[in-house]
């Protein structure tokens, strides 16, 4: 896969879980489930803008250049520190739409990072070094999202491991 495909790849993922999470945002009756959901949005929507920025560079210079990436979701350290403080209350219904929503989001999450992991070691070194900043990023957002996923389940989990076991051997 040559750079131009990647970034038009990349897009469609990126365009992919910004209109997942955006749906959650407006579907979703819970306030900070609306928060949670509207700021991974923007952070997907971020990505769009910084992908069609180097897609028009691509095609303008036959190169990019490789900026500064931001996010607007914390560092894994950070989400890691902050769960501890997690509580929350949501109805029966909000709280299996939630599930549905985070569900189908941690799998594009996975597939997209999944997808920036083999950019990062097939493209030449422009692209190499770009990808690489947005499997960074794209896996904080894989732990974000299944994190709050075993928040909404009540499962027993913490960031997809066994909290404890009951089970006496």
């Amino acid at each position: 896969m040559d750079l131009e495909q990647a970034i038009r790849t990349a897009l469609e993922y990126e365009n992919r879980l910004r209109d997942i999470y955006l749906q959650g945002a407006q579907e979703t009756q819970d306030p900070k489930g609306k928060e949670i959901y509207q700021k991974l949005g923007d952070d997907e929507q971020s990505h769009v803008d910084y992908l069609e920025h180097k897609l028009r560079e691509w095609k303008e210079t036959g190169q990019i250049t490789v900026q500064k990436l931001q996010s607007t979701i914390p560092s894994l350290e950070a989400i890691r520190v902050q769960a501890s403080k997690v509580s929350t209350y949501m109805s029966k219904k909000d709280s299996g739409l939630q599930e549905q929503q985070l569900s189908k989001a941690l799998e594009v999450e996975k597939e997209t990072s999944r997808f920036y992991e083999r950019m990062s070691a097939e493209l030449p070194e422009d692209g190499r070094a770009m990808f690489a900043k947005f499997l960074e990023i794209e896996n904080a957002h894989v732990e974000a999202v299944q994190f709050e996923l075993d928040v909404v389940t009540h499962s027993g989990t913490w960031f997809g491991f066994e909290e404890f076991d009951l089970e006496v051997e």
